[in-house]
């Protein structure tokens, strides 16, 4: 077996770890290395001639203008230069990387996520025995290929909430455990709209073919492992056992995106971008927005105006509590860099080597707002969700992101029928199971 998330205790291990050597936690990205930005891509050049030159590709664009600190950074303290490439908001690594691979011009690092791996088989660098292993527990080793992925970073999801407007709504986000409660906290927000002065109570896009990466990796996620010990596998096993659902849950989960997509603004539900739907949330428009920890550099960067004007608020997570008692977010590594192994392997080594040491950590931790996964990472985070990342993973209310286990391109069926449900062509959870239950077998099967 891979050390995926098999090795999820170990990963809860290593978050109390970060919490102790880095104090607090945080993520930014797209939610894995499908994050959507409008971003171009940009290299950096800085340092000294002559020394080893690298391509990346970056996945994230939220985080590009960071990536290029850490780029020129590398460059003034190894004389090395790296080119950083970033995908836009409209495209995704793994489509990119396509693109590359047939015009012959593929990146000596690029990220990828863990469902990924296995279109590369024998075209990556093992990494086993490289220093920066000996520092984590979270580094993704394939019995194959040996150790493959160097973790850049930890992301947390859930239901991301403006802490400032509950409170003055009065609901306790402690409180959202379950189905009724989260009914009857929209619609309190909602009766309060006018006094609150927001659009709508949810921040939900359902869009597939921009954001079916968000619907179809990340909030999928929560059926596979909302409430559960990050070693359950149950719900992802028989998803890969042939495209299986459980209905009763499914059903349940249906119910809950039901009720988002009763409560999101319409005209970002179906027809609204990555970039609409976290600057609505930055302005104070939507009390809560589904996205991840990632969203916090988008907060204080391209959208700090924004977030200035809505007051700077508290941000917080609260479950997707489809079900009674479900109590956890998920979080674990979204992505994670590999190397091409007909690239220039060595240089690539000294820098991942690099990036997980002092220097590369304190821009990763501070400036991207990353939680680390490496144990002795001594720096702490200001990013927006870092207390509520760091809350929830020392109370051990985490659960795994199995949604990276997934049959590769899944995403891009399930979340048609996510905007199919949006838009109401879908008019029920029983009708959004069978439907979802259909395109999962349909794809196992191909």
């Amino acid at each position: 077996m891979k050390k995926q998330l098999a090795m999820a205790l170990a990963v809860a291990m290593a978050a109390s770890v970060v919490l102790a050597g880095c104090g607090t936690t945080e993520s930014t990205s797209s939610g894995g290395s499908d994050s959507s930005s409008s971003s171009s891509s940009s290299s950096s050049d800085g340092g000294s001639g002559g020394g080893a030159s690298l391509q990346l590709l970056n996945g994230k664009p939220e985080i590009d203008a960071q990536m290029q600190d850490l780029a020129t950074k590398y460059a003034e303290e190894t004389g090395n230069t790296i080119e950083v490439m970033t995908i836009g908001g409209n495209e995704t690594a793994s489509s990119k990387l396509k693109e590359l691979k047939q015009a012959g011009e593929m990146p000596d690092i690029f990220v990828a996520e863990a469902n990924q791996f296995a279109n590369w088989q024998g075209e990556l660098a093992d990494l086993s025995g490289e220093q920066w292993t000996e520092d984590t527990d979270v580094e993704y080793v394939d019995d194959e290929m040996g150790t493959i992925g160097f973790p850049y970073m930890v992301e947390a999801h859930g239901l991301a909430y403006n802490a400032d407007l509950l409170e003055k709504a009065g609901v306790d986000p402690a409180s959202l455990t379950s189905p009724a409660a989260y009914k009857a906290a929209f619609e309190k927000i909602d009766g309060m709209k006018d006094d609150l002065g927001i659009t709508a109570v949810v921040g939900w896009c359902a869009e597939a073919s921009n954001l079916g990466w968000s619907s179809g990796t990340h909030v999928f996620g929560h059926y596979l492992d909302a409430g559960l010990d990050p070693t359950d596998s149950t719900y992802i096993d028989m998803l890969n056992d042939g495209g299986t659902l459980d209905e009763s849950r499914f059903t349940a989960f249906g119910e809950f995106i039901g009720l988002l997509n009763q409560y999101s603004d319409p005209q970002l539900l179906v027809d609204g971008t990555y970039d609409d739907q976290v600057l609505g949330f930055a302005s104070g428009k939507y009390v809560f927005v589904t996205q991840g920890s990632w969203i916090g550099a988008t907060l204080t960067g391209d959208d700090s105006d924004a977030y200035a004007a809505a007051g700077n608020f508290k941000c917080g997570f609260a479950p997707f509590a489809f079900e009674d008692g479900i109590n956890t977010i998920l979080d674990e590594p979204t992505s994670y860099w590999t190397v091409y192994k007909d690239g220039d392997v060595d240089a690539a080594k000294a820098f991942l080597q690099w990036c997980s040491e002092d220097t590369a950590q304190q821009i990763f931790v501070e400036d991207m707002g990353f939680v680390s996964p490496y144990n002795d990472c001594s720096y702490t985070a200001t990013d927006p969700f870092a207390g509520a990342v760091t809350e929830w993973l020392g109370a051990g209310k985490h659960s795994s992101y199995h949604t990276f286990f997934k049959k590769d391109g899944l995403q891009d069926v399930t979340s048609v029928v996510f905007q199919e449900y949006a838009k109401g062509d879908i008019a029920s959870a029983a009708d959004f199971y069978t439907e979802m239950q259909k395109v999962t077998t349909d794809y196992y099967a191909q």
